[in-house]
């Protein structure tokens, strides 16, 4: 992950951490806001093709606007030894820096102006990294694909 970082001219802060309970805990422990940590998660397009979406903490992914964005008609999270295999990365901990493949990212305009934390490769530890150099490192497509949680 540091590598793939580095190699796209992001300046990345590791931190460990105990393990979290929730998200609300984890930014407890981190001194941030739910809303300054970005879910990555790999969401399956069809067989063998994935893409990354990148989500605040304080929304969760709207399939029907994630689908028109992507242009997809079915996207799906598929189970954690595939999203393993596509990643490199066990659930919990994926980013799409150094994964395997450098699969399509898409994320929420929530994301951009801030310092954001993710998944850094790991369980225990967790990146900072600046959203609108992340996004612009990863070529990320942003669109509004979330709804804030009910």
């Amino acid at each position: 992950m540091l590598a793939a970082a580095a190699h796209l001219g992001l300046d990345v802060e590791v931190v460990d951490r105990p393990p979290a309970g929730s998200l609300a805990e984890a930014a407890v422990m981190l001194g941030i806001t739910p809303a300054d940590i970005v879910k990555s998660l790999v969401v399956r397009r069809k067989a063998g093709e994935y893409l990354f979406v990148l989500v605040p903490g304080d929304a969760q992914i709207s399939w029907p606007k994630l689908r028109a964005a992507a242009g997809a008609n079915k996207l799906v999270l598929p189970p954690a030894d595939e999203a393993f295999e596509a990643t490199g990365y066990a659930r919990g901990t994926i980013t799409p820096l150094g994964s395997t493949v450098a699969w399509p990212v898409f994320a929420a305009p929530g994301i951009r102006g801030r310092r954001v934390s993710m998944g850094a490769g790991e369980h225990g530890a967790s990146l900072f990294v600046d959203g609108d150099a992340l996004l612009t490192a990863l070529d990320a497509t942003v669109a509004e694909i979330t709804d804030p949680f009910p």
